[in-house]
């Protein structure tokens, strides 16, 4: 196969995926080093955009990163006040009580959000540093060195047939190079598998463990609404041994 011919960027590190972790990654390096050159490449049209669920999230990590998230206006403002659980049969439900719960079931203390909208403020929080962040840049290949190491990605490649070849629209991207690279594609990503299989990082380890999550968005009277309560359930219409 022809090798494919790309302008390349050099960077210091290299972030793939503007997801909590990657943000958090370049936000934590220029806290570290302002000099650093830091670029974050997000395959949706804007941060955001693929983070679909809702979150009940512990501030733990973002005391530690962001101190005076707060003042700096994040949005994290609905804190968790109850926690319920029920077990759901098809003809109704019944309460669970609280007390044999294991101790990571209580939200108590931890706040309702939006990821995609965390998400959102993280990036201005990254970009207010010095990170370049490219929104609507897909990766689809990483870059090798001569010893075999990863020195970057291939980002915004377009027009690739179903069997991988180049079609007749064809644009080729950029290759995007750096000291380092950080892979933060969120569950299964194509570039973590590719680095896994090469390197047999899953060789001794136990199988990745995987859910499908679901996301519903119900509308129902305000007068039923209770701010800051988490609903767990079980059961129905999952079969006994789910």
């Amino acid at each position: 196969m022809t090798e494919i011919a790309r302008e390349a960027m050099e960077y210091d590190v290299v972030i793939v995926g503007a997801g909590p972790a990657g943000l958090s990654a370049a936000i934590r390096l220029k806290q570290i080093d302002a000099d650093l050159n830091v670029v974050v490449l997000e395959k949706g049209s804007e941060v955001g955009a693929h983070i679909l669920s809702g979150a009940v999230l512990d501030t733990a990590g973002l005391d530690a990163l962001v101190p005076d998230w707060k003042e700096k206006g994040a949005p994290i403002r609905t804190e968790v006040k109850k926690d319920n659980f029920y077990i759901l049969g098809p003809a109704g439900q019944v309460r669970i009580p609280n007390w044999p719960m294991p101790p990571l079931m209580s939200n108590h203390g931890k706040y309702i959000v939006s990821m995609a909208n965390v998400c959102r403020w993280m990036a201005e929080q990254a970009e207010a540093l010095g990170v370049e962040i490219f929104p609507g840049m897909s990766c689809s290949a990483l870059v090798y060195g001569e010893n075999g190491e990863v020195k970057g990605v291939v980002a915004g490649e377009m027009g690739l047939q179903s069997d991988g070849a180049p079609g007749p629209q064809y644009e080729p991207g950029m290759e995007l190079h750096g000291k380092y690279v950080f892979l933060s594609e969120g569950v299964r990503g194509s570039l973590a598998k590719e680095v896994i299989a090469k390197y047999d990082l899953s060789k001794g380890h136990c199988p990745q463990k995987f859910g499908l999550g679901m996301k519903e968005i119900w509308e129902i009277d305000p007068a039923k609404h209770r701010e800051g309560t988490v609903t767990h359930t079980m059961g129905w219409p999952l079969g006994s041994n789910a």
